[in-house]
C-alpha cells in the first residue's frame, strides 16, 4: 500500500501541505526501496531520508503551532515524538535484519503510512483550522 495525497489530506495550510506531499513522496520511495531492492543498505538509506525530512516537517509545523499559540501543542508534539519512536524502531528493525523484511513492510504501512493519514486528518487539520479562525478573527 502506497501513500497517496488526496483532498481528504488537504489542510488549506500552503505549508503544511506541500511538506505533507513531500513525506508522502519518501515514505514512497521508502517502500519503492523494499520492493525493488532487498538490500539493507538502500532501505536504511531511504529511512534515513524520510527521517530527516520529518524531522524538518515536525519543527516547522510546531514553530507554527507555537507562533499562532495553538492549545493543542503538547498532546501534537507527542504524536510526534511517538512517530520519531517508531522510525527508531523501523531503523533498529532493519539493523536486526539482513535487508528489508516482509514484516519491515507491514509495519512501514501501519506504522508509518496509516498513521500519517490518521495524524493528518485529525492533529495537522485542526492545527489549520485553528490558524484560520485565528487569522480570521484578527481581521475582523
Amino acid at each position: 500500500m502506497y501513500a497517496e495525497f488526496s483532498e481528504n489530506l488537504v489542510t488549506g495550510n500552503e505549508m503544511i501541505d506541500s511538506h505533507h506531499k513531500e513525506l508522502i513522496d519518501r515514505m514512497n520511495k521508502l517502500l519503492d526501496s523494499c520492493e525493488r531492492s532487498n538490500e539493507k543498505s538502500v532501505a536504511v538509506k531511504t529511512l534515513d531520508y524520510l527521517a530527516d525530512y520529518t524531522d524538518f516537517h515536525f519543527t516547522a509545523e510546531e514553530e507554527l503551532q507555537k507562533e499562532i499559540e495553538y492549545p493543542g501543542y503538547e498532546q501534537h508534539k507527542a504524536q510526534h515524538e511517538a512517530f520519531k519512536k517508531t522510525i527508531q524502531e523501523l531503523d533498529q528493525m532493519l539493523e536486526e535484519e539482513e535487508g528489508p523484511s516482509n514484516a519491515f513492510v507491514e509495519k512501514v504501512q501501519e506504522n508509518v503510512v496509516k498513521w500519517f493519514y490518521t495524524h493528518i486528518e485529525g492533529f495537522d487539520r485542526s492545527v489549520a483550522e485553528y490558524k484560520f479562525m485565528r487569522e480570521s478573527n484578527e481581521r475582523l
